[in-house]
């Protein structure tokens, strides 16, 4: 696939921000860690794109650092990530 697009939609951004309180309770910087973690993995679908499994009908990537599981869906040259959800 040819993904030039990412778009985080409202939902998503808010469970991102959500996930960033969370973590920033638990420590200095934690929660700045997290945020930077899970855009990472977030932007690797530029290449990543469309190869993962899907579940409940969205393709899913499990973050790398976090206990999160990013969900997206692709449409021609754009990847929606629509949740990103605690596991």
């Amino acid at each position: 696939m040819n993904i030039k697009y990412i778009q985080i939609l409202v939902d998503a951004e808010n469970d991102l921000d959500e996930g960033r309180a969370f973590y920033g309770k638990q420590g200095e910087n934690i929660g700045d860690y997290f945020w930077d973690s899970l855009l990472s993995d977030i932007e690797s679908l530029v290449i990543f794109g469309g190869i993962h499994s899907k579940k409940l009908g969205f393709y899913r990537i499990l973050s790398k650092r976090f206990p999160y599981a990013i969900y997206y869906d692709v449409n021609d040259d754009t990847v929606s990530v629509v949740a990103i959800l605690p596991m």
